[in-house]
């Protein structure tokens, strides 16, 4: 077993870092107690707040976890599009905030990664600078990119992580793409990039999307990856901050679709479709403009429990999803993968 991953946790089921609310330093001590590796994630928290939230989860465990961040957005954005967008926003009848340009604490979350060494850091949204990863495997830390194309497995690996997170099309919320401007044309499936990965690089892959049931695990060990990493299939658990609202959506007769999206955040994501999505097909890329304006706009629909108008985040299995606890639920998951693997037909 390479040694990425298997000297750090006994099993290769990795805890998606969900960025919001449902992803609390409750659940990811519980995936990593479970045997698992737990993740945090440090998107749209100040560095402040990731320290604390490392500190509740080391109370918590002191087995090994992982901390994500996010890749600072520097392409170049129309202003004058933009606000176009958050005029239109107004004329609806919503209010929105200001599409203001930050770089979610770029710098002093780096600091705080190295001050805590978590003993895995993944990124997403694009490369950090190759001396960033270096500095951070000096310090004994894993580096795990997020990569969604062929290409992107190609420049990953050029910059020497420890592993890459494949991100199929089925997952849901954020697209961990570089380019953030490609259409759905370029969207791949989790077996085509993996079998595509598989053939680029030597370095540990990790699977993610649409993976809900141990027989899914089983599917992409089997494709050649190291682990699978699961986020959707976690919302439901007692330990995860999920909006009431949002739990309610995933269980509702009426959610029947997901879609990628940019109207909540103007960069693509794939949530339960909802009339936030449908009033607004072509929100302009813009992250974290759009993501900034519509924020107070969530934030209200969630305190009305209106589920039109929140990003009901969620992959393309979510209806195969169970209410159970963390740990029980990684268990369960390794059940079913290990009775699929030992029932699977011989290979020719």
């Amino acid at each position: 077993m390479p040694r990425f991953l298997f000297d750090l946790v006994p099993l290769p089921i990795v805890l998606a870092p969900m960025g919001g609310a449902p992803g609390t330093p409750a659940l990811a001590a519980a995936v990593s107690e479970a045997g698992g590796l737990g993740f945090l994630a440090g998107g749209y928290k100040t560095a402040s707040a990731l320290r604390e939230e490392i500190a509740e989860l080391r109370r918590a465990t002191d087995r090994p976890f992982g901390v994500n961040v996010f890749v600072p957005q520097r392409a170049p954005v129309s202003g004058t599009t933009v606000e176009a967008y958050v005029a239109s926003l107004a004329r609806a009848g919503y209010e929105p905030g200001k599409p203001t340009w930050d770089d979610d604490d770029w710098d002093a979350k780096l600091g705080a990664l190295v001050d805590e060494r978590p003993r895995v850091v993944s990124f997403t949204f694009g490369l950090p600078p190759a001396d960033v990863i270096a500095a951070l495997q000096d310090l004994d830390m894993r580096v795990i990119l997020t990569v969604t194309t062929a290409d992107e497995v190609d420049a990953a690996a050029a910059v020497s992580p420890d592993a890459l997170c494949l991100q199929g099309f089925e997952a849901g919320a954020h697209r961990g793409s570089f380019d953030d401007t490609r259409d759905a044309a370029n969207d791949v499936g989790l077996l085509a990039l993996l079998a595509a990965a598989r053939v680029r690089v030597g370095i540990p892959l990790i699977a993610s999307g649409g993976l809900m049931h141990g027989r899914d695990i089983a599917a992409v060990l089997v494709g050649g990856a190291h682990a699978a990493q699961l986020g959707t299939a976690f919302l439901r658990s007692p330990e995860a901050g999920t909006h009431p609202v949002h739990r309610a959506a995933l269980d509702s007769p009426s959610s029947r679709d997901t879609a990628i999206t940019r109207a909540f955040s103007g960069r693509r994501a794939r949530g339960i479709v909802n009339r936030f999505m449908i009033e607004h097909p072509d929100t302009p890329s813009a992250y974290p403009q759009v993501n900034n304006a519509t924020r107070p706009i969530r934030n209200s629909a969630g305190d009305r429990g209106d589920a039109g108008a929140m990003s009901l985040w969620a992959g393309q299995g979510f209806r195969a999803g169970r209410a159970m606890r963390a740990g029980e639920l990684v268990a369960a998951l390794m059940d079913e993968c290990r009775a699929a693997l030992a029932g699977a037909p011989a290979l020719v």
